[in-house]
């Protein structure tokens, strides 16, 4: 009987010191390399993200930045075009998305997300023409640009199916392009009429286009959730951010940050829409 429970006793420590091991690699495996939170970003998108002088700058970097010290992790951006992002954080290229990156339906059944911020759309035209369109219903028959990849496309493409195609007139042709810049300049080659943008970007590019492109749409248009995409099924690290997070609000680091770059905190609410599990 005592040899019996001294089996036990050895057996228990053996799944002790096993379960320490696997927690020990679990840990470890949270990021593909130990100590090392690699992000994939497009860096042609400030204010929201992009380099200053070979250095990641804006909201995202500054974010990431801070949680990246809660994990006690170094971080490191790899420049990614915004159509490749997802493809990037799936194929292991690196650990999480952080891009202005909308939260949908669609995109959360193929990465995992922690909603961090608000934010929505505007219309961008030339300064010299005479089309000052305020939804993108007034674009009817007329050249949108977009960067490549973008969810707002979708809205687009709805907003042009109810208010022009319904209605008997042309659709909105959607132009897309690898960077929100080449969208710009895109516009004012005349190789379209329009610029669909970020709220915080496209009042980033009017404000470098000297005077040669203007927002003509009130306030953002369809206000939409941005979330730091990961993995699927990597539990480890969703909550090592997600605790980051947390420790961000409670020092007041992330209120401050929203505040900084003019962005809004979702509520549980809006995260449920966009994730599409709202009830």
């Amino acid at each position: 009987m005592k040899n019996r429970s001294l089996a036990e006793l050895f057996s228990l420590a053996a799944i002790s010191i096993a379960c320490t091991l696997a927690s020990g690699t679990a840990s470890a495996a949270a990021t593909l390399v130990p100590g090392m939170l690699s992000v994939g970003s497009d860096m042609t998108l400030p204010p929201h993200t992009y380099l200053d002088h070979g250095k990641p700058a804006g909201f995202d970097p500054e974010f990431i930045g801070a949680v990246a010290s809660y994990m006690k992790d170094t971080p490191r951006f790899v420049d990614t075009r915004f159509a490749n992002l997802i493809l990037g954080v799936t194929g292991s290229r690196y650990d999480i998305v952080a891009s202005a990156l909308y939260v949908t339906p669609e995109r959360a059944k193929v990465v995992d997300f922690v909603p961090y911020f608000m934010t929505g759309g505007s219309l961008m035209v030339s300064t010299a023409g005479g089309l000052k369109p305020k939804t993108v219903g007034d674009l009817c028959g007329k050249r949108i640009g977009s960067i490549k990849g973008a969810a707002w496309i979708k809205f687009i493409n709805n907003a042009s199916d109810k208010a022009c195609v319904a209605r008997g007139k042309p659709p909105v042709q959607v132009r897309e392009y690898d960077t929100s810049a080449e969208t710009a300049q895109a516009i004012l080659s005349g190789g379209i009429d329009a610029q669909y943008e970020d709220v915080s970007i496209a009042g980033m590019i009017v404000e470098r286009s000297g005077g040669r492109l203007q927002i003509t749409s009130n306030g953002p248009l369809d206000p939409v959730v941005c979330g730091i995409a990961l993995k699927k099924g990597n539990t480890e690290l969703k909550s090592q951010i997600e605790s980051a997070v947390a420790q961000m609000k409670s020092t007041g680091e992330y209120q401050a940050l929203l505040k900084k770059y003019n962005v809004a905190a979702p509520t549980e609410a809006e995260i449920a829409k966009a994730l599409g599990t709202a009830q």
